[in-house]
Protein backbone atom coordinates (compact mmCIF):
# COMPACT_ATOMS: atom_id res chain seq x y z
CA UNK A 1 0.00 0.00 0.00
CA UNK A 2 2.98 2.35 0.89
CA UNK A 3 4.09 1.46 -2.68
CA UNK A 4 0.97 2.44 -4.59
CA UNK A 5 0.87 5.63 -2.77
CA UNK A 6 4.09 7.21 -3.71
CA UNK A 7 3.43 5.97 -7.42
CA UNK A 8 0.43 7.76 -7.13
CA UNK A 9 1.65 10.66 -5.56
CA UNK A 10 4.99 11.16 -7.16
CA UNK A 11 3.20 10.31 -10.57
CA UNK A 12 0.89 12.72 -9.61
CA UNK A 13 3.59 15.51 -8.79
CA UNK A 14 5.12 14.79 -12.23
CA UNK A 15 1.99 14.91 -14.41
CA UNK A 16 1.20 18.42 -13.06
CA UNK A 17 4.79 19.42 -14.04
CA UNK A 18 4.65 18.05 -17.17
CA UNK A 19 0.92 19.52 -17.52
CA UNK A 20 2.50 23.03 -16.85
CA UNK A 21 5.30 22.42 -19.54
CA UNK A 22 2.81 21.14 -22.39
CA UNK A 23 -0.31 23.37 -21.75
CA UNK A 24 0.91 26.34 -23.77
CA UNK A 25 2.30 24.02 -26.55
CA UNK A 26 -0.87 22.38 -27.04
CA UNK A 27 -2.95 25.75 -26.68
CA UNK A 28 -0.61 27.18 -29.81
CA UNK A 29 -1.32 24.13 -32.22
CA UNK A 30 -4.56 23.72 -31.17
CA UNK A 31 -5.41 27.47 -32.21
CA UNK A 32 -2.66 28.39 -35.47
CA UNK A 33 -1.25 25.10 -36.08
CA UNK A 34 2.32 25.56 -35.30
CA UNK A 35 4.24 22.84 -34.04
CA UNK A 36 6.41 25.17 -31.38
CA UNK A 37 9.74 23.75 -31.25
CA UNK A 38 11.08 26.87 -29.56
CA UNK A 39 8.96 26.55 -26.68
CA UNK A 40 11.61 24.48 -25.10
CA UNK A 41 13.42 28.11 -25.10
CA UNK A 42 10.21 29.84 -23.65
CA UNK A 43 10.57 27.80 -20.70
CA UNK A 44 14.33 28.16 -20.15
CA UNK A 45 14.07 31.77 -20.54
CA UNK A 46 11.37 32.00 -17.90
CA UNK A 47 13.16 29.21 -15.43
CA UNK A 48 16.29 31.68 -15.97
CA UNK A 49 14.49 35.26 -15.24
CA UNK A 50 12.53 33.36 -12.35
CA UNK A 51 15.69 32.03 -10.65
CA UNK A 52 17.82 35.29 -11.78
CA UNK A 53 15.68 37.62 -10.23
CA UNK A 54 15.07 35.79 -6.99
CA UNK A 55 18.36 35.45 -6.60
CA UNK A 56 19.25 38.87 -6.45
CA UNK A 57 16.18 39.20 -4.06
CA UNK A 58 17.49 37.06 -1.47
CA UNK A 59 21.06 38.86 -2.23
CA UNK A 60 19.95 42.03 -2.15
CA UNK A 61 16.72 42.80 -0.36
CA UNK A 62 15.89 42.50 3.36
CA UNK A 63 12.21 42.20 2.98
CA UNK A 64 9.69 39.01 3.92
CA UNK A 65 10.82 35.77 2.23
CA UNK A 66 7.17 35.10 0.84
CA UNK A 67 7.62 37.74 -1.74
CA UNK A 68 9.58 35.65 -4.21
CA UNK A 69 6.85 33.41 -4.32
CA UNK A 70 5.51 36.53 -6.43
CA UNK A 71 8.57 37.52 -7.99
CA UNK A 72 8.14 34.05 -9.73
CA UNK A 73 5.57 34.37 -12.06
CA UNK A 74 6.01 38.01 -12.43
CA UNK A 75 9.06 37.61 -14.35
CA UNK A 76 7.15 34.86 -16.24
CA UNK A 77 4.64 36.81 -17.32
CA UNK A 78 7.35 39.56 -18.62
CA UNK A 79 9.57 37.55 -19.98
CA UNK A 80 6.80 35.12 -21.70
CA UNK A 81 4.13 38.71 -22.76
CA UNK A 82 7.62 40.38 -24.56
CA UNK A 83 9.62 37.51 -25.92
CA UNK A 84 6.26 35.98 -27.55
CA UNK A 85 4.96 39.63 -29.16
CA UNK A 86 8.58 40.06 -30.08
CA UNK A 87 8.27 36.43 -32.14
CA UNK A 88 4.72 36.57 -33.00
CA UNK A 89 4.99 40.11 -34.70
CA UNK A 90 8.42 39.66 -35.97
CA UNK A 91 8.69 36.22 -37.35
CA UNK A 92 5.45 34.14 -37.25
CA UNK A 93 2.58 36.27 -38.97
CA UNK A 94 4.79 36.77 -41.87
CA UNK A 95 4.52 32.43 -42.23
CA UNK A 96 0.57 31.77 -41.08
CA UNK A 97 0.13 30.34 -44.27
CA UNK A 98 2.82 28.14 -45.08
CA UNK A 99 3.38 24.29 -44.93
CA UNK A 100 3.39 23.16 -41.59
CA UNK A 101 6.96 21.49 -41.78
CA UNK A 102 8.07 25.04 -42.63
CA UNK A 103 6.71 26.01 -39.55
CA UNK A 104 8.51 23.39 -37.85
CA UNK A 105 11.97 24.18 -39.31
CA UNK A 106 11.79 28.10 -38.33
CA UNK A 107 10.58 27.50 -34.92
CA UNK A 108 13.65 24.79 -34.37
CA UNK A 109 16.02 27.26 -35.98
CA UNK A 110 14.05 29.84 -33.28
CA UNK A 111 15.21 27.42 -30.57
CA UNK A 112 18.72 27.50 -31.35
CA UNK A 113 18.91 31.49 -31.19
CA UNK A 114 17.31 31.98 -28.39
CA UNK A 115 19.75 29.08 -27.05
CA UNK A 116 22.23 31.26 -27.13
CA UNK A 117 20.23 34.39 -26.35
CA UNK A 118 19.61 33.03 -22.68
CA UNK A 119 23.26 32.36 -22.67
CA UNK A 120 24.54 35.80 -23.47
CA UNK A 121 21.31 37.48 -21.06
CA UNK A 122 22.20 34.90 -18.36
CA UNK A 123 25.24 33.15 -18.36
CA UNK A 124 26.24 30.13 -18.64
CA UNK A 125 26.22 29.59 -14.87
CA UNK A 126 23.90 27.46 -13.31
CA UNK A 127 21.54 29.59 -10.93
CA UNK A 128 20.28 27.94 -7.67
CA UNK A 129 17.06 29.98 -6.56
CA UNK A 130 16.02 27.23 -3.73
CA UNK A 131 14.82 29.78 -1.34
CA UNK A 132 11.05 29.46 -2.30
CA UNK A 133 11.13 25.69 -2.29
CA UNK A 134 12.11 25.33 1.22
CA UNK A 135 9.74 28.25 2.42
CA UNK A 136 6.69 25.77 2.45
CA UNK A 137 7.93 23.10 4.55
CA UNK A 138 6.71 19.81 3.95
CA UNK A 139 4.14 17.26 5.19
CA UNK A 140 3.23 13.71 6.01
CA UNK A 141 0.79 11.54 3.48
CA UNK A 142 0.29 7.93 5.02
CA UNK A 143 3.89 7.96 6.29
CA UNK A 144 5.77 9.31 3.34
CA UNK A 145 7.38 12.70 3.06
CA UNK A 146 6.85 15.27 0.84
CA UNK A 147 7.25 19.18 -0.57
CA UNK A 148 4.16 21.26 -0.11
CA UNK A 149 6.14 23.07 -2.84
CA UNK A 150 5.39 20.11 -5.15
CA UNK A 151 1.75 19.80 -3.80
CA UNK A 152 1.17 23.44 -4.88
CA UNK A 153 2.57 22.85 -8.60
CA UNK A 154 -0.55 20.30 -8.91
CA UNK A 155 -2.79 22.47 -7.38
CA UNK A 156 -1.20 25.36 -9.58
CA UNK A 157 -1.82 22.91 -12.90
CA UNK A 158 -5.08 22.17 -11.64
CA UNK A 159 -6.32 25.73 -11.64
CA UNK A 160 -4.50 26.49 -15.19
CA UNK A 161 -6.33 23.20 -16.89
CA UNK A 162 -9.66 24.45 -15.67
CA UNK A 163 -9.39 28.03 -16.45
CA UNK A 164 -8.47 26.68 -19.82
CA UNK A 165 -11.02 24.48 -20.37
CA UNK A 166 -13.42 27.34 -19.24
CA UNK A 167 -12.19 29.53 -21.58
CA UNK A 168 -12.19 27.62 -24.32
CA UNK A 169 -15.44 26.02 -23.87
CA UNK A 170 -17.72 28.47 -21.68
CA UNK A 171 -17.05 32.11 -23.01
CA UNK A 172 -17.55 33.98 -26.34
CA UNK A 173 -13.73 34.40 -26.68
CA UNK A 174 -13.60 30.92 -26.89
CA UNK A 175 -16.35 30.11 -29.01
CA UNK A 176 -14.49 32.84 -31.54
CA UNK A 177 -11.29 30.83 -31.04
CA UNK A 178 -12.63 27.61 -32.13
CA UNK A 179 -14.44 29.32 -34.94
CA UNK A 180 -11.06 30.45 -35.99
CA UNK A 181 -9.58 26.66 -35.61
CA UNK A 182 -12.81 25.57 -37.56
CA UNK A 183 -12.34 27.88 -40.77
CA UNK A 184 -10.31 31.15 -40.62
CA UNK A 185 -11.31 32.54 -44.08
CA UNK A 186 -14.98 32.14 -42.92
CA UNK A 187 -14.23 33.93 -39.34
CA UNK A 188 -12.37 36.70 -41.04
CA UNK A 189 -15.29 36.99 -42.82
CA UNK A 190 -17.53 37.37 -40.12
CA UNK A 191 -15.47 40.34 -38.59
CA UNK A 192 -13.30 38.11 -35.82
CA UNK A 193 -9.68 39.81 -35.72
CA UNK A 194 -8.29 36.94 -36.70
CA UNK A 195 -4.47 38.57 -36.36
CA UNK A 196 -5.27 39.71 -32.67
CA UNK A 197 -6.58 36.31 -32.06
CA UNK A 198 -3.58 35.01 -33.07
CA UNK A 199 -1.19 37.10 -31.44
CA UNK A 200 -3.25 36.71 -28.15
CA UNK A 201 -2.53 33.03 -28.19
CA UNK A 202 0.76 33.04 -28.93
CA UNK A 203 1.83 35.11 -26.07
CA UNK A 204 -0.69 33.45 -23.99
CA UNK A 205 1.25 30.00 -24.74
CA UNK A 206 4.59 31.33 -24.67
CA UNK A 207 3.99 32.71 -21.28
CA UNK A 208 2.48 29.80 -19.76
CA UNK A 209 5.76 27.69 -21.09
CA UNK A 210 7.66 30.77 -19.31
CA UNK A 211 5.74 30.33 -16.24
CA UNK A 212 6.63 26.33 -16.00
CA UNK A 213 10.03 27.35 -16.03
CA UNK A 214 9.64 30.15 -13.50
CA UNK A 215 7.88 27.46 -10.83
CA UNK A 216 9.90 24.50 -11.70
CA UNK A 217 13.62 26.87 -10.70
CA UNK A 218 13.06 26.49 -7.51
CA UNK A 219 13.23 22.76 -7.30
CA UNK A 220 16.18 22.21 -9.99
CA UNK A 221 19.08 23.76 -11.01
CA UNK A 222 18.89 26.11 -14.27
CA UNK A 223 21.26 25.89 -16.38
CA UNK A 224 21.98 26.13 -19.98
CA UNK A 225 20.28 23.40 -21.97
CA UNK A 226 16.89 23.04 -19.88
CA UNK A 227 15.00 23.87 -22.83
CA UNK A 228 16.25 20.97 -25.31
CA UNK A 229 15.24 18.41 -22.76
CA UNK A 230 11.93 19.42 -21.75
CA UNK A 231 10.60 20.03 -25.23
CA UNK A 232 10.93 16.27 -25.93
CA UNK A 233 9.03 15.57 -23.22
CA UNK A 234 6.12 18.19 -23.67
CA UNK A 235 5.83 16.86 -27.14
CA UNK A 236 5.17 13.07 -25.91
CA UNK A 237 2.34 14.49 -23.47
CA UNK A 238 0.90 16.35 -26.31
CA UNK A 239 1.05 13.48 -28.96
CA UNK A 240 -0.10 10.88 -26.26
CA UNK A 241 -2.95 13.43 -25.69
CA UNK A 242 -3.65 14.44 -29.13
CA UNK A 243 -2.28 17.88 -30.39
CA UNK A 244 -4.37 21.04 -29.31
CA UNK A 245 -6.58 19.31 -26.80
CA UNK A 246 -6.87 20.15 -23.32
CA UNK A 247 -8.33 17.50 -22.29
CA UNK A 248 -5.47 15.39 -24.34
CA UNK A 249 -2.83 17.52 -22.43
CA UNK A 250 -4.37 16.78 -19.11
CA UNK A 251 -5.12 12.64 -19.63
CA UNK A 252 -1.34 12.37 -21.48
CA UNK A 253 0.42 14.36 -18.55
CA UNK A 254 -1.32 11.50 -15.93
CA UNK A 255 -0.76 8.80 -17.91
CA UNK A 256 2.92 9.62 -18.25
CA UNK A 257 3.46 11.04 -15.17
CA UNK A 258 2.32 7.97 -13.35
CA UNK A 259 3.86 5.53 -15.67
CA UNK A 260 7.14 7.27 -14.85
CA UNK A 261 6.50 7.28 -11.24
CA UNK A 262 5.76 3.03 -11.72
CA UNK A 263 8.85 2.71 -13.66
CA UNK A 264 11.11 4.51 -11.14
CA UNK A 265 9.59 2.34 -7.89
CA UNK A 266 9.56 -1.02 -9.72
CA UNK A 267 11.74 -1.27 -12.35
CA UNK A 268 14.31 1.72 -12.53
CA UNK A 269 16.21 0.06 -15.48
CA UNK A 270 12.88 1.60 -18.20
CA UNK A 271 12.82 4.49 -16.45
CA UNK A 272 13.72 5.95 -19.61
CA UNK A 273 12.00 3.81 -21.62
CA UNK A 274 8.77 3.86 -20.37
CA UNK A 275 7.38 7.40 -21.58
CA UNK A 276 8.18 6.27 -25.08
CA UNK A 277 6.68 3.49 -24.64
CA UNK A 278 3.46 4.66 -23.00
CA UNK A 279 3.52 7.36 -26.79
CA UNK A 280 4.25 4.14 -29.05
CA UNK A 281 1.01 2.08 -27.56
CA UNK A 282 -1.18 4.99 -27.79
CA UNK A 283 0.07 5.93 -31.34
CA UNK A 284 -0.30 2.09 -32.65
CA UNK A 285 -3.54 2.23 -31.49
CA UNK A 286 -4.83 5.76 -32.22
CA UNK A 287 -2.34 7.85 -34.45
CA UNK A 288 -3.78 11.45 -34.05
CA UNK A 289 -3.60 10.60 -30.14
CA UNK A 290 -6.56 9.83 -27.17
CA UNK A 291 -8.51 13.34 -27.53
CA UNK A 292 -7.25 14.29 -31.30
CA UNK A 293 -9.62 14.58 -34.11
CA UNK A 294 -8.38 12.86 -37.43
CA UNK A 295 -7.88 15.08 -40.33
CA UNK A 296 -9.66 14.62 -43.63
CA UNK A 297 -6.76 14.31 -46.01
CA UNK A 298 -7.13 16.57 -49.35
CA UNK A 299 -6.76 14.18 -52.84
Amino acid sequence: MTTAIAIGMDGLIYASWLFLVAAGLTVIYGVMRILNMAHGSFYAIGASAGAALVTWYFANVDGNAYWSFLLLPAAAVVAGVILGLAVEQGLLRFLYRQNEILMVIVTYALLLILEDLTKLVFGVDPYFAYQPYGLLGRCEIAGLIFSNYDLMLVAVSATIASGAWFILNRTVTGKLLRAVVHDREIAMAMGVNVSAMFAATFVVGATLGALAGALTAPAISVSPGIGVEVIILAFAVVVVGGLGSIEGAIVGSLMVGLSRAAAVHLAPEIELFVIYGVMALVLAVRPQGLFGRAAARKI
